[in-house]
């Protein structure tokens, strides 16, 4: 029987992903130690945390013994070795796979052999950086969402390597912290950062086709969508950079697949630093005094907005699951709590009728004439069955 508390973690990064994650599993009991290479990094994340239980007391989230009780179980370290006796060691610094890749290299020189090594990449080859171990069975993805403690998803990805066994006991420690496992396969963007690209993609794409501005698309998606925010308003609050960045690495780690291509408009506002809410001005301008830009408010033409978005995600998860990424259950729980859409994807292409999909897309192909707008072969084979 597993014992499923896990009675010491290591988080390494200090930035909001890792500091999220430790705080989620102090809330949940857990002693977790945070390794930053930046001690001022350290500094800023431990003033952050106390605030963020500050706050939870004030609203009556927590009492005031609890969050102590929490913060007691964060533990600022200064040297890898303190991760000598962790159970599980996840790490949460920059995207590039060299950096992690030396990083799981000296983990495997620290942490004992059964100590679970996790990434938390959001699209980089989890393969490639358990590679980098002589244990790569030990190794696998935990991809957290932002804000880690409040996002119940948390995609579990094994390496080609993965010992399965692991699987089992990842799955408990997340469910025992209140989260909501999905298995994905070892792909790029995994379930959630494949599927939504179109979200992103297509706005971006009827945009710069002048079809409409931001504000009406973003209101065309939330008003008639049902959909959180508007992709132009999501985008400015992910940060320019940072969606662009997935954006780019999913495409080339596709091999250029036109379906994930990049959007030269977000490419300039990166380049200008245009990022969004943290810079002041992104898609949309932020500083105190400036107007809010006003939606065309036709019905005709959010509708039309609407469905082209919708349909691409649809066609995305149908695709998804043509390829066995992940189940269907998984696929739908991703994208409805990783992402808060408003409706499983395959769910809403079953309602608007697979013959419907089809056609719609066909007729996109026929226009653009671009693989960007090819149909899954899952959509046209349920399609033919009726």
């Amino acid at each position: 029987m597993i014992n499923v508390l896990l009675m010491k973690a290591g988080v390494i990064g200090s930035g909001t992903m890792g500091s999220g994650i430790a705080q989620l599993m102090a809330m949940a009991g857990e002693e977790v130690l945070i390794y930053d290479n930046n001690p001022q990094a350290c500094k800023r994340a431990q003033a952050k945390l106390e605030k963020i239980m500050q706050r939870l007391v004030e609203k009556e989230r927590l009492s005031a013994e609890e969050a102590q009780a929490a913060l007691s179980r964060i533990v600022f370290v200064d040297n890898l070795m303190a991760f000598a006796d962790c159970k599980l060691v996840i790490e949460a610094v920059v995207e590039d796979l060299k950096v992690k890749c030396d990083l799981f290299e000296r983990l495997e020189d620290i942490c004992s052999s059964d100590c679970l090594l996790a990434t938390n990449t959001s699209s980089l080859s989890v393969t490639s950086i358990a590679a980098a171990c002589d244990r790569p069975q030990r190794v696998l993805g935990m991809h957290f969402f932002n804000p880690a403690p409040l996002m119940k998803l948390v995609e579990v990805v094994p390496a080609l390597q993965t010992d399965r066994l692991w699987l089992g006991r990842v799955k408990e420690w997340l469910t025992k912290w209140g989260k909501t496992p999905v298995e994905a396969k070892d792909t790029p963007g995994f379930i959630v950062n494949r599927i939504a690209r179109p979200f992103y993609g297509e706005a971006l794409r009827i945009l710069e086709e002048g079809l409409a501005d931001e504000a009406t698309i973003d209101w065309a998606m939330t008003e008639l969508g049902g959909f959180r925010m508007g992709p132009f308003t999501l985008m400015d609050y992910i940060g320019n950079d940072v969606n662009y960045t997935v954006t780019e690495t999913v495409f080339k780690a596709f091999y250029y697949d036109p379906r994930y291509k990049p959007a030269f408009t977000q490419k300039r506002l990166a380049e200008a630093g245009w990022l969004g809410r943290k810079t002041g001005r992104g898609y949309y301008d932020y500083e105190p005094d400036a107007s809010k830009p006003q939606p065309r408010k036709d019905p005709d033409l959010g509708e039309k907005i609407f469905r082209r978005i919708v349909l691409m995600l649809i066609n995305e998860a149908y695709d998804a699951l043509f390829w066995k990424i992940a189940s269907a259950e998984d696929i739908e729980l991703a994208m409805t709590r990783g992402v808060n859409y408003p409706k499983g994807l395959l769910l809403w292409g079953k309602e608007w009728g697979y013959d419907y999909c089809v056609e719609a897309m066909d007729e996109l192909y026929e226009r653009y004439r671009e693989d960007r707008y090819r149909c899954s072969p899952l959509l046209r084979e349920l399609a033919q069955q009726g």
